[in-house]
């Protein structure tokens, strides 16, 4: 049984392996684990990219084929695998389920092997009332093999990622702002809360490093603000003050119409199709038990988009702003 302390009192200083540490959430989740004092090691197939400050060591390495693993893993507490194989298959290397189905098992096994205390992982929402997507049913298994790979596990679920490097958050800012008028197929009334990518951040660490945890735990994380999937790309639209007319279309078009966004907004059509597959159903929390476990204050969701876009423009200008 799983069990839970009753404050999130954080460790003292461990040995902490962050994969994907090149990534949007991994690279700005290792300075905080580096200010919090925590020996911070890196696992990437290209170190150089691994540019975050507070990475101690960076240890070259593929999760899907397992070269570098047992060297990454060695003499490690805590393990987070933020990894996901999102983009087009390159070489043949198979679909995205493939390729993080083989990570996931190598990299449990590895971690058993090292005896990491606890392993963290970043998925995604599960429909309650429909079945997941293939993308959130990759995600799924992904997340079960890793709660069998450490005895203090931690599972992360979210939805939509607000925050100026998350890839679904831009992918729908450069939506609206190359199109004269939105077109919403028919998933555009289901609903789903959308949360800060800082929310986020402060979930990951305290996650690793909180002592409230006893067990392999699943959690759903999630924003204050349920929002359908209409209003999340309205209000993105008048963040920016742009005048995008919506256009309300009977059809899912979910083949056809993840093509024609990838195009327009220059997106590998590999991320693009599965994200829009999985807007079919609500994607809600089940509870919300984890916000006052590791005591996160939440931010609403009009800040986070105005905060994201804020830090966006400051490297790159926007439309309409």
């Amino acid at each position: 049984m799983i069990a839970l302390a009753a404050t999130a009192v954080a460790w003292s200083v461990v040995q902490v392996l962050v994969t994907g540490a090149s990534g949007a959430i991994g690279a700005e989740l290792v300075p905080r684990l580096a200010r919090g004092g925590h020996a911070v090691r890196a696992f990437a197939r290209d170190p150089a990219r691994v540019t975050a400050t507070g990475v101690a060591e960076v240890v070259r390495g593929d999760a899907v084929s397992g070269v570098g693993l047992d060297d990454a893993l060695a003499g490690v507490d805590v393990a987070y695998f933020l990894i996901h194989s999102m983009e087009t298959a390159l070489n043949g290397a198979g679909g995205f389920a493939d390729r993080d189905r083989e990570a996931a098992q190598r990299f449990a096994a590895a971690a058993r092997a090292a005896g990491v205390r606890r392993v963290v992982y970043l998925g995604g929402l599960i429909p309650a009332d429909a079945p997941p997507s293939p993308h959130l049913a990759s995600r799924l298994e992904v997340e079960r093999a890793l709660l069998s790979a450490a005895p203090e596990a931690v599972a992360l679920r979210a939805s939509i990622v607000i925050s100026a490097r998350s890839r679904s958050f831009r992918f729908l800012v450069r939506l609206v702002e190359r199109v004269p008028i939105m077109p919403l197929p028919a998933w555009r009334d289901h609903r789903t809360r959308p949360i800060d990518g800082r929310d986020v951040l402060a979930f990951l660490e305290r996650a690793g490093t909180s002592s409230a945890v006893r067990g392999p735990l699943s959690l759903d994380i999630a924003g204050p603000d349920t929002v359908t999937f209409a209003q999340l790309v309205e209000r993105i639209r008048d963040a920016l003050l742009l005048g995008r007319p919506r256009v309300n279309l009977p059809v899912t078009m979910t083949a056809v119409g993840s093509r024609v966004a990838a195009a327009i907004t220059g997106e590998d059509p590999g991320l693009v199709g599965p994200l829009m597959g999985s807007l079919t159903a609500d994607l809600l929390p089940r509870d919300e038990r984890a916000a006052e476990l590791f005591g996160v204050r939440l931010h609403r969701f009009d800040a986070a988009i105005e905060r994201a876009l804020r830090e966006w423009e400051a490297v790159e200008e926007l439309a309409g702003r």
